[in-house]
């Protein structure tokens, strides 16, 4: 009991406002997802003029999804990866991951997925702290990325434990800087930029990274504090955003320094009683942040709603008032 009133102290006074606090995001739209073999939606990304999903349980495809109804159709891309190269994580982490995908399946854990101006789409498995490219012409390769990076997020506390690796990726337009986003315990950004054929930390790797722990949003029945974490990342305008799943909310940070500038919350649409999953914790795993609005996508572990609806689901939130840019 002393250690819980201690996390609740530490999570309000380390917070600049408190979760119900955040300005409200207003839900336009909800869409279930047929087609999706392995379920688990994870990442989402606008590429080559359409809306794209990737699953953490499918290891050789991605989805289109076919946004004329008000249910989607996920509509496969499949491919073959080549084999993971090393990328500098301990056995210990390694081993674990692999005995995990014989259990639930998806060896390589994709849990992000994001698009250049050139059509080329990024997954990151966080199994193996590597990032896939697909290009819009030839065959799947692993980026190149130089160990060090790995070695500098773990030095910062990052990268440390099981099931809290990469949980999402953004890259800018011209595909030659990517950041990375560390799921929890601690929670953190990492960039990457292309320098020939290989991807380096450049100015500067560790961007951020965070530990302790913040009260879910009043909206949550029972909240209590939980771990910090991103369960992904958008890039849109210069800017970074975050989803912060187990706060509900979205956060506007620099893309330089990883700084939070703002935040909105989606609490209050998401918990109405009809949307609830009876799971303790958040279950956004998705974004996409465009001009006139965002889509968010959930990742419900095949749980059951309070209304019965058991498959994926993305929402649609309009654009805050003033847009994505304003200020408070």
């Amino acid at each position: 009991m002393i250690r819980l009133f201690l996390a609740v102290c530490l999570a309000l006074f380390a917070l600049p406002s408190l979760a119900g606090d955040w300005p409200q995001l207003k839900l336009t739209a909800e869409h279930p997802i047929e087609g999706m073999r392995g379920g688990n939606l994870s990442g989402l990304a606008w590429c080559r003029g359409a809306l794209w999903g990737v699953s953490d349980r499918d290891d050789d495809r991605i989805y289109r999804f076919d946004q004329q109804a008000a249910v989607w159709r996920a509509q496969p891309l499949t491919f073959a990866p080549p084999p993971v190269p090393e990328s500098g994580l301990p056995w210990g982490l390694r081993s674990r991951n692999w005995a995990a995908a014989l259990v639930r399946g998806g060896e390589l854990d994709f849990e992000g997925i994001t698009c250049d101006q050139a059509g080329t789409i990024f997954l990151v498995s966080e199994a193996h702290a590597a990032v896939l490219q697909l290009p819009l012409e030839g065959e799947p390769d692993w980026l190149k990325i130089d160990p060090a990076m790995v070695r500098h997020a773990r030095a910062s506390g990052m990268l440390l434990n099981f099931n809290a690796l990469f949980e999402g990726l953004a890259i800018n337009p011209a595909g030659d800087r990517l950041w990375l986003a560390a799921e929890r315990e601690r929670r953190g950004l990492v960039a990457i930029e292309r320098q020939q054929s290989v991807w380096t930390c450049g100015r500067r790797c560790v961007l951020l990274s965070e530990a302790g722990v913040e009260m879910q949003p009043p909206q949550m029945p029972n909240p209590r504090p939980l771990s910090r974490d991103f369960s992904d990342l958008a890039w849109f305008e210069g800017k970074l955003f975050t989803l912060e799943r187990n706060a509900f909310r979205v956060c506007r940070r620099d893309a330089d320094s990883g700084k939070v500038e703002r935040c909105w919350s989606y609490a209050a649409a998401a918990l109405v009683p009809e949307r609830r999953y009876d799971q303790p914790f958040g279950l956004a795993e998705a974004l996409v942040i465009d001009a006139k609005g965002a889509w968010i996508g959930l990742d419900n572990n095949s749980g059951d709603r309070a209304d019965g609806e058991t498959r994926p689901i993305v929402w649609r939130f309009e654009a805050p008032q003033g847009g994505w840019s304003a200020e408070p």
